[in-house]
Protein backbone atom coordinates (compact mmCIF):
# COMPACT_ATOMS: atom_id res chain seq x y z
CA UNK A 1 0.00 0.00 0.00
CA UNK A 2 2.96 2.26 1.23
CA UNK A 3 4.29 2.07 -2.62
CA UNK A 4 1.05 2.44 -4.24
CA UNK A 5 0.78 5.73 -2.63
CA UNK A 6 4.38 6.48 -3.18
CA UNK A 7 4.11 5.81 -7.10
CA UNK A 8 0.39 7.67 -7.14
CA UNK A 9 2.72 10.94 -5.14
CA UNK A 10 5.68 10.81 -7.76
CA UNK A 11 3.30 10.88 -10.54
CA UNK A 12 1.33 13.61 -9.00
CA UNK A 13 4.54 15.44 -8.49
CA UNK A 14 5.79 14.88 -12.27
CA UNK A 15 2.78 15.85 -13.70
CA UNK A 16 2.76 19.32 -12.00
CA UNK A 17 6.38 20.25 -13.05
CA UNK A 18 5.13 19.45 -16.51
CA UNK A 19 2.69 21.94 -16.15
CA UNK A 20 4.96 24.41 -15.08
CA UNK A 21 6.66 25.06 -18.70
CA UNK A 22 6.07 28.03 -20.91
CA UNK A 23 4.24 28.47 -23.95
CA UNK A 24 7.46 28.85 -26.31
CA UNK A 25 8.77 25.35 -24.44
CA UNK A 26 5.45 23.34 -24.89
CA UNK A 27 5.11 24.82 -28.80
CA UNK A 28 8.92 23.69 -29.32
CA UNK A 29 8.04 20.16 -27.65
CA UNK A 30 5.06 19.94 -29.74
CA UNK A 31 7.45 20.69 -32.67
CA UNK A 32 9.33 18.00 -31.72
CA UNK A 33 6.16 15.47 -31.24
CA UNK A 34 5.00 16.13 -34.26
CA UNK A 35 8.25 15.79 -36.32
CA UNK A 36 9.03 12.66 -34.96
CA UNK A 37 5.43 11.50 -35.69
CA UNK A 38 5.85 11.59 -38.81
CA UNK A 39 9.19 10.27 -39.23
CA UNK A 40 7.96 7.17 -37.39
CA UNK A 41 5.26 6.98 -40.26
CA UNK A 42 7.60 7.09 -42.99
CA UNK A 43 10.00 4.48 -41.15
CA UNK A 44 7.30 2.32 -41.05
CA UNK A 45 6.41 2.70 -44.66
CA UNK A 46 10.31 1.85 -45.66
CA UNK A 47 9.71 -1.13 -43.44
CA UNK A 48 7.13 -2.02 -45.40
CA UNK A 49 8.31 -1.65 -48.81
CA UNK A 50 10.28 -4.52 -50.89
CA UNK A 51 12.18 -1.98 -52.95
CA UNK A 52 15.45 -1.07 -51.68
CA UNK A 53 15.77 2.35 -53.43
CA UNK A 54 12.20 3.37 -52.06
CA UNK A 55 13.38 2.30 -48.55
CA UNK A 56 16.83 3.91 -48.38
CA UNK A 57 14.94 7.07 -49.78
CA UNK A 58 11.70 7.07 -46.87
CA UNK A 59 14.46 6.58 -43.84
CA UNK A 60 16.37 9.09 -45.23
CA UNK A 61 13.37 11.63 -45.33
CA UNK A 62 12.80 10.46 -42.05
CA UNK A 63 16.35 11.27 -40.72
CA UNK A 64 16.00 14.90 -42.33
CA UNK A 65 12.03 15.04 -40.73
CA UNK A 66 13.59 14.40 -37.27
CA UNK A 67 16.34 16.83 -37.96
CA UNK A 68 13.93 19.42 -39.34
CA UNK A 69 11.74 19.46 -36.53
CA UNK A 70 14.56 19.33 -34.05
CA UNK A 71 15.98 22.29 -35.46
CA UNK A 72 12.41 24.33 -35.84
CA UNK A 73 12.01 23.55 -31.72
CA UNK A 74 15.56 24.43 -31.09
CA UNK A 75 15.25 27.73 -33.10
CA UNK A 76 11.51 28.30 -30.95
CA UNK A 77 13.48 27.53 -27.87
CA UNK A 78 16.15 30.22 -28.23
CA UNK A 79 15.19 33.17 -30.20
CA UNK A 80 11.78 35.01 -29.79
CA UNK A 81 8.79 34.12 -31.73
CA UNK A 82 7.43 38.06 -32.40
CA UNK A 83 10.99 39.07 -33.56
CA UNK A 84 12.58 36.29 -35.24
CA UNK A 85 16.24 37.87 -34.77
CA UNK A 86 17.90 34.65 -36.20
CA UNK A 87 15.90 35.56 -39.71
CA UNK A 88 16.68 38.82 -39.40
CA UNK A 89 12.96 40.35 -39.57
Amino acid sequence: MKKIVLFAAATGLLSLAACNTSPREQAADNVEANSEAVADNLEDAADNTSNAAAEAALENTADAVRATGQNQADDLRTNDADTNLKNGI
